[in-house]
């Protein structure tokens, strides 16, 4: 019998994996449990558009994605830390507070997970750090640290 899965099956196959399995596999354990539905034309037809409708989905997010990094290319932020004698930093400064100087001062509500620091920043003057906006793009942007 042919089922679709509707959650990935350990040595089975993933989530909208067609597969073909025993009568009574299907029947007693993939079906009982909601794990899998009957592969007939309807279901598959539905898969189809469903499938089609994720590929529209996740073109747009890349696209949009794209188009923030774009803006965010010639962008540039001011954060403003407690710093001693010859400019160096107390502590260091943090992707939340970036994250923070990005919303405030651009408008931008980015996430502190997907700010990217090669190395913490603990010196005045222009920063260049990344952000990760997809899966297949990363921004680049600059953050100026001033005294405060």
């Amino acid at each position: 019998m042919k089922v679709i899965l509707l959650q990935d099956v350990k040595a089975l196959g993933k989530k909208g994996e067609i597969v073909e399995v025993s009568d009574g596999y299907a029947r007693n354990m993939l079906l009982k449990k909601g794990i899998g539905k009957e592969a007939n034309g309807q279901n598959i037809n539905d898969l189809k558009l469903q499938k089609a409708n994720e590929e529209k989905v996740a073109r747009e997010t890349l696209a949009a994605a794209q188009k923030l990094a774009e803006e965010l290319k010639d962008k540039e932020v001011q954060v403003s830390v407690k710093a001693g004698e010859g400019g160096r930093v107390f502590g260091s400064v943090s992707t939340k507070e970036i994250a923070e100087a990005v919303k405030k001062q651009l408008g931008y509500d980015i996430d502190k997970k997907k700010i990217l620091l090669d190395a913490p920043v603990k010196s005045l003057g222009y920063t260049e750090i990344g952000i990760r906006l997809h899966t297949k793009v990363t921004a680049k942007m600059r953050v100026h640290v001033v005294e405060a």
